[in-house]
């Protein structure tokens, strides 16, 4: 898959990428009527702080970003599963999003989840706040188009404003995406989440999946799952304790607490 920011789509550079911090917000932008391919992006978006190009007759006006210096991973294998979903998948991700136990005042964190997962957990719970952290814009354009209350952010997960927090639930849904040591996942968590918050790192088919995964996607996928005693031993520095832990071939789950 080619990247969807082609440089033959660029007329402009918006607020955005003028911006010298690490990250982007999303959380504000309203996206309608856009159409991806792998040679161009072109949406229709509202805010203070977008720029609006003229693009030839035929394209009508649209909203472009120039990405001088970004590359946007492919991220597709994520949803694979979910296109082509079977039975055992959908209860792999009902038990994933049941161990976050997410109640109506909770606010939600899902770091890099596929915007099937995300689907599913705006579907099935009942909560105060969501946000969605993700390297990809183009997911989290897909995801902000059809969930307009849904904040999005596009980001690394240690760099996440305070502002949004404390959190109650946190679904690590793909780990070995972040670029990050496992230590400094947590100690990213231990300030953003409240007391008796819920940490649920899964993968819905397993390490042997995961395998397939990186030799696939080396970009994307640049570490492992933890096993069990390298979790608790990270986790307890930052005053995380495990309280589930299920490590088959084909499915993966880690739920950890922050000490009450």
């Amino acid at each position: 898959m080619n990247s969807i920011f082609s440089p033959s789509s660029l007329r402009c550079l918006p607020y955005l990428y003028n911006n010298p911090t690490p990250y982007k917000y999303l959380s504000n932008f309203s996206f309608a009527k856009h159409q991806f391919s792998s040679n161009s992006i072109k949406s229709t978006f509202v805010s203070p702080k977008s720029t609006i190009c003229a693009a030839p007759p035929s394209e009508g006006t649209v909203s472009v970003i120039d990405f001088e210096d970004f590359v946007e991973k492919d991220w597709s294998f994520l949803d694979a599963s979910d296109v082509n979903s079977d039975e055992i998948y959908k209860l792999s991700i009902d038990r994933i999003i049941s161990a976050g136990k997410v109640g109506e005042d909770s606010k939600v964190l899902i770091s890099t989840g596929s915007e099937g997962f995300v689907d599913q957990v705006v579907d099935t719970c009942s909560y105060k706040q969501l946000l969605v952290v993700h390297d990809s814009l183009f997911v989290l354009a897909c995801i902000k188009e059809k969930y307009d209350k849904v904040k999005c952010w596009q980001g690394e997960l240690i760099f996440v404003p305070e502002n949004w927090a404390p959190f109650d639930v946190v679904f690590l849904y793909f780990l070995p995406a972040l670029p990050f040591e496992l230590d400094q996942v947590f100690g990213a968590l231990s300030k953003l989440c409240l007391p008796g918050a819920r940490i649920v790192i899964s993968h819905p088919k397993g390490r042997k999946m995961l395998e397939q995964e990186k030799a696939e996607y080396p970009d994307v996928v640049i570490s492992d799952l933890p096993d069990k005693p390298t979790l608790e031993s990270v986790a307890s520095h930052q005053s995380f304790t495990m309280v589930d832990f299920d490590d088959q071939p084909d499915f993966y789950l880690a739920v950890l607490e922050r000490t009450k």
